[in-house]
Order: structure tokens, then sequence, then C-alpha cells
């Protein structure tokens, strides 16, 4: 029973999708032509036109054998291979218009018509003529601005076709063969395009289409072109100290930028590291202040117009170093003699103007006592401060005129014993 009810719904379903397809009928290669069916005939104002569609109107047909109307098309513009060919069937003699859509802007088509009925076919009608609209032109005006940082600047004429509701902007580059649209601007009365994040002094061409309402695109605009901005020139001569105590200073030739608005002075601890920003500077000339003596250290320097480009930066680095520690001396005596401890050194670095003499021992189990004697300006010391039985440990250290110290001498030992 489900079985035949199922085979009951499926027949109805066929019934009432083949009621509801109405198959057009088509003209017969060898059809009976009956002369006395009435032709078509267009009104006075038969034909209407756009860039994408021909709408057509003719007179009512009351006669009532007719059962339809055969269109006839054949483009005039195009190499077609079937010209003068059947291309509609209009299966009611009640309608009076058509609307053909498959069309193309600036073309010329011709037109005409058979009626027909159950049994024959009317003469042709006379042939009518129409042609769609041209495409859209598109803005009468338009403008690129150069030198713009990183970016560049469209303005256009608004159009005058109030169907226009937007604009599409069209940007290629001199390497490139194909247009890519870049963007859409709303309003028939938008007048301008900023296009962003550009490469520097680089060339780019733009466009601009119109498109309307109701679906149609102008042809593309006068091509202008937009060539941005240069970077600044990049920093020569630049130069760091190597024997300045506790700081590097860092020079360079000035900028002639016209619009310069200051330098940007980098730094890295080694030559192919990451460099720090450490200063915008307006001079050019930096005092580095570095605590570490020898403390070696590569910088880069950036000129940076009022726009916010920097000059490339990153081609020539150079080196700067703090002054180094002078070299210690050579201790080449140290002896116990009538109770009191006699040191001798070598002086081994010019830079030495003085020294200090560091003295370490124990006072008591525990107590570790450092005593240090500066500003020596001989070779030799002596220390009459000493105690029996202790153990004394010595080093000498040089000092420059800046007051860097070197680092200690090798470490000597003295051991006392009972001092008389």
């Amino acid at each position: 029973m489900k079985l035949l009810n199922l085979s009951s719904l499926l027949t109805v379903l066929t019934i009432l999708i083949l009621s509801g397809c109405t198959v057009k009928p088509k003209p017969k290669e060898e059809a009976v032509i009956d002369s006395s069916l009435p032709k078509v005939v267009l009104t006075k104002t038969a034909t209407k036109s756009s860039m994408k569609s021909i709408a057509l109107e003719w007179k009512r047909i009351n006669d009532k054998r007719v059962k339809g109307i055969y269109i006839f098309r054949e483009s005039l513009d195009e190499n077609l291979s079937q010209q003068d060919s059947y291309y509609e069937t209009i299966n009611n003699r009640f309608s009076t218009h058509f609307l053909d859509t498959n069309v193309k802007p600036s073309k010329r088509y011709n037109y005409y018509f058979v009626t027909y009925s159950d049994k024959a076919q009317g003469e042709r009608s006379e042939v009518y003529q129409a042609a769609t609209k041209p495409v859209l032109e598109s803005v009468t005006w338009i403008y690129a601005a150069n030198n713009m940082p990183r970016s560049a600047k469209i303005i256009w004429r608004p159009h005058t076709n109030k169907l226009v509701r937007a604009y599409e902007i069209q940007r290629k580059t001199l390497d490139e063969t194909k247009w890519e649209t870049v963007a859409r601007v709303d309003g028939r009365l938008s007048a301008e395009y900023i296009d962003l994040d550009l490469k520097d002094s680089y060339t780019y061409q733009y466009n601009v289409r119109a498109l309307t309402y109701n679906g149609i695109t102008s042809k593309a605009s006068e091509i202008v072109k937009s060539i941005t901005k240069d970077l600044p020139l990049e920093i020569t001569n630049i130069k760091a100290s190597n024997n300045l105590a506790k700081k590097i200073i860092i020079s360079w030739n000035k900028s002639n930028q016209e619009d310069f608005s200051h330098y940007n002075l980098y730094r890295s601890s080694e030559i192919d590291g990451g460099y720090e920003l450490i200063a915008k500077l307006v001079n050019n000339r930096f005092e580095d202040v570095i605590e570490k003596d020898g403390a070696k250290y590569f910088y880069r320097v950036g000129a940076v117009d009022k726009d916010g480009l920097e000059s490339i930066h990153d081609r020539h680095s150079v080196q700067g170093v703090s002054l180094s520690k002078p070299l210690p001396p050579a201790v080449v005596d140290a002896s116990l003699i009538n109770n009191k401890v006699i040191l001798k050194w070598k002086k081994n670095d010019p830079r030495a103007v003085s020294y200090t003499v560091r003295k370490t021992y124990k006072k008591g189990l525990f107590d570790k006592v450092v005593d240090e004697f500066k500003d020596i300006n001989n070779n030799t010391f002596q220390d009459l401060d000493i105690s029996p039985k202790t153990t004394y440990y010595y080093q000498v250290i040089s000092v420059d005129k800046n007051s860097i110290e070197s680092e200690p001498s090798i470490e000597v030992i003295i051991e006392t014993k009972d001092i008389k």
C-alpha cells in the first residue's frame, strides 16, 4: 500500500511539473508560408536601448489565428558564424514587448519578426535596426600628486552622470602588465583617494572607472603617474672615538636635507647584532657616557625628514671603544727586612702616573682586612705596620691621569714570624 501511494505521488508531481513547463516552438525549416497572416509592425517609439539591453515594442496583433512570434536577429558589428538567425519565440500574440539583454555596448543589431499559427508561418516583417549605447565615459579630469611619503594622492572631477554611485581605483607599476583594483570610493561627489604603504622612490600608475547604480562600469580614465618621495640621503663620514675615558664620542657629516627633522643614533655590541635606538638628535655629535673601561660598541646613524622617512643606515657601521685600563705593573721584589715589608715593581704602561698598593690580611680568625695605599708616585713601597705571625698579601695597581685603575698585579705573599 505504501508503495502504491509513493508511485501515485510521483505521477502527480510529474504531471504538475510538465504542465508548468511550456516548450517554446521554433521555426520549421520547410514551413508553410501563409501570406495572409499579419506582419509585426513596430510602434513609433519602437526601440529603446542602453549599454546592456535593447527594448522592442510592436503593435498589438488581433488576428486570432496567430499563436506567437518568431524573432530573428543579426549582429552588424561582429563576425558571427550564424548571422540572420532565429533568436527567440514569443508564444503569446498578446505580447507587444521584448527585452534583449544578450547584447554588447556600442553594437548595432537588425531584428525582424515572423508570426505563426498552428499550421503555417507568416511572411517576414520589415527589418528594424537598433544600437546599444556606448560604454560610459569615465571622469574627465584626473591628477596624481608626486613626492608624497610612501603614499600617492589621486584626485578627479566628479562624474556628471547622476547614476554614478562609486569609483573603482586601479593601479599598476611600470614592471606590471595587469591593472589591480586597489579601492572602491563610494559617492558620486567623492573626488580623492590616498594610496598608502607604497615603496619609497617608486613609480605607480593609476586610472579611475565610474560605477553606476544599474551595474555599468565606465571606460578607464586617463592614466596618471605618481612617484613617491625619496628617502633622505645616507649619512657619511661617521666616526667614533677609541681613546676617551668612560665615554665614546660619535660624529658625522651634517645632513643637507631641506626638510631635515633629526638624526637617529643606533648602538649594538656586535656589528651584525640588533641595534638599539639610543638617541634622537639635531646635532651631528653625541657623547655616549660609558662606565665600563675598554667597552666596544658599534654605531649607525640615520637622517629623518619631517615626514618621518629615514635614510638607509644599515650599510655602514663604525666601532667605538672607551679607554681601556692601563697595564698593571710587574712586581720585581717583595721582602721582609728589619721588621718592614719592602715592595718594588716595574712600570709596564706609560699611562701610569701613580700606583695603589692593596694589602690584605686576617685579623683574628674570621675578619678579613683590606687596606689601600694610594697616590704612590714611585716604584717602591715600605709597609711598617706589620704584626708577628701574620700572612700578608700584596698587589700593586697602576692608575692613569683619568683615575682609571689597572687590574691588580700578581699577588705576593709575606709571612711574618717573631718580629723583634
